[in-house]
């Protein structure tokens, strides 16, 4: 009997597991997970389920009897400290040898953590991946504390605005020149500045920490420009790396992530990748597509590729930031973009779309509670078609028409 082996407990990981079971494979399937708790939703984390208003069961993406029902093993709190291609093995914690026939790495990412110069070896200094890092931090959440939050990005500004709703006092302090700067336009980052200040947060740009204050716990924060702080908890939100550690370490090919080619194969027969550690080409660049329909998606190839399909996969980049009562929706990537056009409603000041050009072309767009056009635009970038910046700007344009066009 075949030993499929998925080293990895995310979305992923789950995905991939799953696929394998619908495609008709019916050897033994074993998912590593080094958490636990069975594979679940990490989007929630920092918003509805920070908030409470998501429960642990709502966070689940299967139940336990699925994968019971399913024959797959799933081997909790367990690490993966060797991979030997080669030999198709892997060694557990303990010495635990485990062959395989195929693997799949779907080993994720890990955030950025700060020096421990600056403070990073502080308790009451947190970052926003896992269910163990959110439960870690809620009682933290306490109207009137006071919040620093050290990088505006997504995930920082999810979790301001999470503390802002739970009436903290949030200090965002981003060292670039905005907010959102190296995955948005600028109009999009003064989109989401003044819709966190209307709701009390305080944007500090420009200016970075020098160090976090305090003997165990964090008391204060001195930032680069000599303000200080009075903090009683901090976030890190800083960015996040590709786990590669054990690819490196089996001279498994990587690049700012484990490097798969067209179907999601790495160097080394036999092992294959997906999620947000792997390195895959999108429209003629290698890089990461940090999302949970790229991480779905290309599992899902890959499973489908480790019983000898050979499909190619085309990502299809989407993603999604819900802050306060806004839904930030993204479709595709604007690497590159030398335009930018905004469309408005009249009828609707909440609401938003910046559309992203390259060279004439329609690449990407941020909708902003205003899921119609986030539909639309998702399909013809998705079909490769362009249309005119003035009629995706104008509100009276019938919007599924376009895709008849």
């Amino acid at each position: 009997m075949q030993h499929f082996v998925v080293v990895g407990g995310g979305q992923a990981g789950a995905s991939l597991v799953a696929k394998l079971r619908s495609e008709g494979f019916d050897g033994k399937i074993t998912l590593i997970c080094a958490e636990p708790v069975h594979p679940y939703q990490r989007p929630p984390l920092s918003k509805a389920y920070l908030l409470g208003e998501m429960g642990l069961d709502r966070l689940m993406l299967r139940s336990e009897d699925w994968y019971t029902d399913n024959n797959i093993d799933v081997m909790l709190q367990t690490r993966v400290v060797e991979l030997r291609p080669e030999e198709k093995t892997i060694i557990l914690q303990g010495e635990v040898e485990m062959k395989y026939d195929e693997l799949a790495l779907c080993t994720g990412s890990y955030p950025r953590v700060l020096p421990g110069e600056i403070g990073g070896e502080l308790d009451s200094l947190y970052t926003v991946r896992d269910l163990a890092d959110v439960d870690l931090m809620a009682p933290e959440f306490e109207g009137g504390r006071n919040l620093l939050v050290i990088g505006g990005g997504y995930i920082g500004l999810e979790a301001a605005a999470v503390a802002a709703k739970k009436g903290l006092n949030v200090t965002v302090i981003e060292m670039a020149p905005r907010i959102l700067q190296r995955v948005a336009c600028e109009q999009t980052s003064d989109y989401f500045r003044d819709l966190h200040t209307a709701n009390g947060v305080k944007i500090i740009e420009g200016v970075g920490l020098d160090r976090l204050t305090g003997t165990d716990r964090v008391t204060g924060a001195i930032l680069t420009d000599g303000t200080e702080l009075d903090v009683n908890f901090a976030i890190a939100g800083v960015g996040i790396l590709p786990n590669t550690i054990l690819a490196d370490a089996s001279g498994i090919a990587c690049s700012n992530g484990i490097d798969t080619d067209l179907h999601g194969a790495t160097s080394m027969p036999g092992v294959w990748a997906a999620g947000d550690c792997a390195n895959l080409t999108y429209e003629g660049q290698r890089l990461r597509i940090e999302s949970v329909g790229n991480a779905i998606d290309q599992a899902e190839v890959v499973a489908k590729n480790m019983l000898g399909q050979n499909v190619p996969y085309t990502p299809k980049p989407w993603f999604w930031s819900d802050q306060y009562d806004t839904k930030l929706q993204i479709a595709g990537l604007n690497l590159g973009y030398d335009e930018v056009h905004v469309k408005t409603f009249s009828d609707a000041p909440d609401s938003r779309v910046h559309w992203y050009f390259k060279g004439g072309k329609l690449i990407a767009c941020d909708a902003m509670n205003a899921a119609k056009d986030y539909m639309v635009a998702k399909r013809l970038i998705e079909a490769g078609k362009s249309v005119e910046p003035a009629i995706l700007c104008d509100e009276n344009t019938n919007m599924k028409a376009l895709l008849r066009a």
